[in-house]
């Protein structure tokens, strides 16, 4: 392989730039490892005789609001790429930065849900589902903080103009794994509070 461009490889199979593809890569190894996860929790509940009902236990309205609040951090995200494309600077880093506030407005609200829940008794030591809804719910909270990290690190990147209509391939790798935590979520709150 011959690089023929900054970050794109010629190949005859592929002829995508690297960031690009790493993030594939990556993403797939997540999706494997959030696969297991759910798989585990669904083959526990469904061999469960008692499990309990989310809806007694979960405040499923609460966290059908955060689930509004990262879908919407989605779009930011989408906003950002657009504004990166077509050279908008203050438009870019206004988008980063609010993507960056939805999630950690969606980080704090799942904080809020945790210490709600722990008050009331529903920990991760409570029953299985207890153990499961806190395993999952806290290794999505964790890739939420990674993504709000890179995001201000992408804010700041902008803030100092490495960003332009034919450089932003960043922006775009970071926002396939922001949309990635956004689906991941969407499958837990179904999973979790609605079924």
């Amino acid at each position: 392989m011959e690089h023929v461009a900054e970050g794109t490889v010629e190949s005859p199979l592929l002829d995508i730039p690297v960031g690009k593809f790493g993030m594939w890569v990556f993403l797939i190894s997540e999706i494997m490892f959030f696969t297991g996860l759910i798989g585990s929790y669904i083959v526990l509940r469904l061999g469960s005789p008692s499990w309990p009902r989310p809806g007694e236990i979960l405040n499923t309205p609460l966290l059908g609001v955060n689930t509004v609040v990262l879908l919407s951090s989605s779009l930011t995200m989408v906003l950002a790429l657009s504004a990166a494309q077509q050279d908008r600077q203050r438009a870019l880093k206004r988008y980063l930065l609010l993507t960056a506030l939805l999630g950690l407005t969606f980080l704090g609200i799942k904080g809020c849900d945790y210490v709600h829940m722990w008050h009331h008794g529903f920990t991760i030591s409570s029953n299985l589902f207890g153990s499961c809804y806190y395993l999952l719910t806290g290794f999505h909270a964790l890739h939420v903080l990674s993504g709000v990290i890179l995001l201000l690190y992408l804010f700041v990147s902008a803030s100092r103009g490495m960003f332009s209509a034919a450089h932003y391939g960043r922006i775009e790798y970071s926002g396939l794994y922001w949309h990635f935590i956004d689906i991941v979520w969407v499958i837990l709150f179904a999973i979790l509070c609605l079924v």
